[in-house]
C-alpha cells in the first residue's frame, strides 16, 4: 500500500468511490444485517466491519460487498483485525481490499465472498508484521 502523508496528498490512497461501486450508510447497513445502527456503529469500533468516506461531504459509510447473505462476509472481521493490529486504518484497509490483485486473481474482496480467503489472511499477516 501507498504510504500516505499529509506532504503528498496524492499517495494518501486511491479514490474509493471509484474502487468500491456500492456504499451503504450505517442504518442501511444495519437492515442488511438484521442489526441495529448501534450495532452497526459497535461494529465497525471492534473492527468487524469497515468503514470511510467514499467521497468529500458524504459521511462515513460501509462498504456493500463487506456484507452477503445477512451476515459480514466470512474472513473480513479477522482480516480488520490483522490490518489494525499493523497499524492500518479502515481506508487503506479497504482501499486494498478493492484493488484488483492479478496474482490472486481478482481483489481480495473477491476473492473472501468466494470463501477463498486462506491466501487473502496469508498476505495480510506478512503485510502487517
Amino acid at each position: 500500500m501507498p504510504e500516505i502523508t499529509p506532504e503528498n496528498p496524492a499517495e494518501a490512497g486511491a479514490d474509493l468511490g471509484t474502487l468500491i461501486s456500492e456504499w451503504l450508510d450505517w442504518k442501511a447497513a444495519g437492515v442488511a444485517l438484521g442489526v441495529s445502527v448501534t450495532k452497526v456503529r459497535t461494529w465497525i469500533r471492534e473492527h468487524q466491519l469497515a468503514a470511510a468516506v467514499p467521497a468529500p461531504g458524504a459521511g462515513q459509510q460501509i462498504p456493500a460487498e463487506l456484507i452477503m447473505d445477512g451476515q459480514i462476509v466470512k474472513g473480513v472481521p479477522g482480516l480488520l483485525t490483522i490490518f489494525h493490529d499493523g497499524g492500518y486504518d479502515d481506508r487503506e484497509i479497504l482501499e486494498w481490499m478493492f484493488t484488483p490483485d492479478d496474482t490472486l486473481p481478482g481483489r481480495p474482496i473477491d476473492a473472501l465472498r468466494e470463501n477463498r480467503g486462506s491466501e487473502v489472511k496469508r498476505r495480510a499477516q506478512a503485510m502487517s508484521l
